[in-house]
C-alpha cells in the first residue's frame, strides 16, 4: 500500500469508501449518499489535505481533515475523518492513512487533530489509540441516526 495527498480526481472512489462507510452505519451521522460533485467539493479547501492510500490502481482508504471553528485562535487545529473500504478494514490500510495525514497536517501548520467516534466502533478507536490519540471524553445524545440516539467518544493529538 502506498500514501500519498489526493486529488479532485480521487472523488470517485473516496466517494465509494464514503457511501460504504455511511451504508455500514458505524463511522457517520450521515445518511445521504455523497456524490463525486460533493466531494469534489471538499478540495476547493486548499488548507485542510486529503490523503489517499492506494494498493495498485484501487483507492483502499483515505483520511481527511476539515475546518475545527471558524474563529482564528483555532487555525491550528482541523477536524480529521479517515474512512476505509469494506475489504481493507482491519489490514493496516487505515493506520497508514493516518500516518499520512499527521505529516499532511503539520506540513499544512497543524498543531493538533480532532474528532469524534461512535462509542460502539471498537475498531476505530482501537485504531486511534495505536497512533496516539487520546480519549477526552464522550458526548451523550451527540446525534441521532436512524432515529437512535449515538453517544461519541471526543478524541485528541497533537501533532
Amino acid at each position: 500500500m502506498i500514501s500519498r495527498l489526493a486529488t479532485p480526481e480521487d472523488a470517485p472512489a473516496i466517494a465509494v469508501i464514503y457511501n460504504q462507510g455511511i451504508e455500514d452505519r458505524i463511522a457517520t451521522f450521515e445518511t445521504r449518499p455523497r456524490t463525486e460533485a460533493d466531494i469534489r467539493a471538499w478540495f476547493e479547501d486548499t488548507a485542510h489535505p486529503i490523503v489517499a492510500v492506494t494498493e495498485g490502481d484501487r483507492m483502499v482508504a483515505y483520511a481527511t481533515t476539515s475546518l475545527y471553528r471558524p474563529r482564528e485562535c483555532y487555525a491550528g487545529i482541523a477536524e480529521f475523518g479517515v474512512y476505509v473500504a469494506r475489504d481493507f478494514r482491519g489490514k493496516g490500510a487505515g493506520r497508514q492513512a493516518m500516518l499520512a495525514l499527521f505529516e499532511a497536517a503539520q506540513a499544512a501548520g497543524f498543531w493538533k487533530l480532532v474528532s469524534r467516534i461512535f462509542v460502539e466502533n471498537t475498531a476505530s478507536r482501537a485504531l486511534m489509540r495505536s497512533v496516539g490519540f487520546r480519549e477526552v471524553g464522550i458526548y451523550e445524545k451527540h446525534g441521532q441516526l436512524d432515529g437512535v440516539w449515538r453517544d461519541c467518544v471526543i478524541v485528541e493529538k497533537l501533532l
